[in-house]
């Protein structure tokens, strides 16, 4: 099975994303607990600003890895389970 250009230049962006410490444990936080706010995964992440932390999930939701959704002021965040299941499985086996 061949993979288009597409599928490898995704993939590369997804392994480069996750190949960052705080952004890999974004996402083991989010495999266990979806729509949270960039509050609550402050408060889980302990050693990260809330301006770093926007950062992260901004690379993180460019490459596909979260959905977001908006209710008021706070955005939520979650698992794009479809992504992760195309390029990063391993990451829902828990």
């Amino acid at each position: 099975m061949q993979s288009n250009p597409i599928d490898t230049e995704q993939a590369v962006k997804i392994h480069k994303a996750l190949g960052e410490q705080t952004r890999y444990k974004i996402i083991q936080i989010l495999s266990g607990e979806s729509n949270l706010c960039p509050a609550d995964l402050e408060n889980r992440l302990v050693t990260v600003a809330l301006s770093t932390l926007s950062h992260h999930l901004k690379q993180l939701s460019d490459c596909g890895l979260l959905t977001s959704q908006k209710k008021g002021t706070y955005i939520y965040y979650s698992l794009n389970t479809d992504t992760l299941q195309r390029f990063a499985p391993y990451l829902l086996d828990r």
